[in-house]
C-alpha cells in the first residue's frame, strides 16, 4: 500500500526552481508520519490513475489551473475522486485539491467574490474534528487562491473560515478532509508566491509589499498534513 500525492499543477516557476515542487513540500510536512511508500501521479497526464485498492490515502495538490475551466483532465480527476470516496480511501484536498473535491462531490466552485486570498491568513475554527483536536480557536495559515467552493457538497461539515474564505476547511464523511489554504507552504514559499503575483495584486487594488512583510511561519497549519496521515491514513491501514 502506498500514499499518493495527486499532482494537479506546478508550483510557481521562480519558487520551484530553488525549492522544488508540491509533492516534496507535502512529504516534508508529514514529518515522517507515513513509513510506507510514496508515489506521485500527475492528474493531467493521459495515463490511468493508480488502482484505488492499492492506495492507503491520497493528497491532492494545489494548481494554478482553475476548476471552472472544466478541462478534460479535471473531469477525469473528478470521476477518480468519486471512486476514491466510494472505496473509502482517505483524501486530503489542498487549495485546488480542496476545490476539485468539492466540485466532484456535488458542490460548486466559482471565482471568490471576496477577491484573491494570498499571504498569511487567520483561520477561525467552526467545527470539531479529530484533525483539529487540541487546536486553539484561531490559527495562522498561508494561502494563495482565486477560486472557492462557494457551495459545499451536501452533507459536508464546515470546519473553518477566514475573512475572505467562508469555506476554508470542510469534511465529508469519515475519510475526506479539505483545506483551501496551503499547509505545506512555509514563509519563504509564501513570499515567493506574493513576489510572483505582485503585479496582479496591485492591479486588483492590493498591496503586495504589506502582504510580503506580514507573512509568518505557520506551524499549526503545517501540522495538518502530519495529523491527516496519522489519523486517517496510518490508523486506517
Amino acid at each position: 500500500m502506498v500514499l499518493c500525492v495527486l499532482r494537479t499543477g506546478d508550483a510557481v516557476a521562480s519558487v520551484s526552481a530553488r525549492r522544488g515542487e508540491f509533492a516534496e513540500w507535502i512529504q516534508a510536512s508529514s514529518e515522517g508520519a507515513w513509513q510506507g511508500a510514496w508515489i506521485e501521479h500527475d492528474a493531467r497526464a493521459e495515463v490511468p490513475f493508480p488502482e484505488v485498492t492499492s492506495l492507503s490515502g491520497v493528497i491532492i495538490t494545489g494548481s494554478s489551473a482553475l476548476v471552472t475551466e472544466r478541462a478534460a483532465w479535471m473531469l477525469r480527476t473528478e470521476g477518480y475522486i468519486r471512486e476514491l470516496v466510494a472505496a473509502r480511501v482517505p483524501i486530503l484536498g489542498i487549495c485546488f485539491g480542496h476545490q476539485i473535491v468539492g466540485q466532484a462531490l456535488g458542490g460548486l466552485v466559482a471565482k471568490n467574490p471576496r477577491g484573491r486570498e494570498i499571504g498569511t491568513v487567520n483561520v477561525t475554527i467552526e467545527g470539531q474534528d479529530v484533525l483539529l483536536e487540541g487546536f486553539p480557536a484561531e490559527f495562522h495559515a498561508n494561502a494563495s487562491h482565486l477560486e472557492s467552493v462557494v457551495n459545499l457538497p451536501d452533507g459536508a461539515r464546515l470546519l473553518g473560515r477566514t475573512d475572505l474564505e467562508p469555506h476554508a476547511m470542510y469534511a465529508v464523511g469519515d475519510c475526506v478532509r479539505c483545506v483551501q489554504f496551503h499547509p505545506e507552504f512555509d514563509q519563504d514559499v509564501t513570499r515567493g508566491y506574493i513576489e510572483a503575483r505582485a503585479d496582479r495584486i496591485r492591479e486588483e487594488g492590493g498591496d503586495p509589499d504589506r502582504l510580503h512583510a506580514c507573512v509568518l511561519e505557520t506551524p499549526l497549519a503545517r501540522s495538518l498534513v502530519r495529523r491527516f496521515v496519522q489519523e486517517f491514513v496510518t490508523r486506517a491501514k
